[in-house]
């Protein structure tokens, strides 16, 4: 499996802090599926769009249920996240 190293918060560029601390909580610590895009912010802003496109547009599955296929798909694809 690739690796891609991780930004830490005060190693990011100011654009990227400033995304840490809107998409990271308290601890400005994004989960890592969107830490991975930290050396491109405009790209992690976009990821972040389409992953709130994707699982808050209108569908017929509760959020409670996309985030079970997501755990089974995840799971399936041996993926950590």
């Amino acid at each position: 499996m690739p690796f891609i190293d991780y930004i830490a918060f005060e190693d990011g560029s100011p654009e990227l802090q400033q995304l840490y601390a809107e998409y990271g909580g308290k601890d400005r610590c994004p989960a890592n599926i969107i830490r991975i895009s930290g050396v491109n912010p405009p790209v992690m802003e976009q990821h972040i769009g389409l992953y709130r496109s994707i699982m808050s547009a209108g569908s017929p599955l509760s959020r409670h249920q996309q985030e079970m296929i997501a755990v089974v798909v995840s799971a399936l694809n041996k993926c950590h996240y």
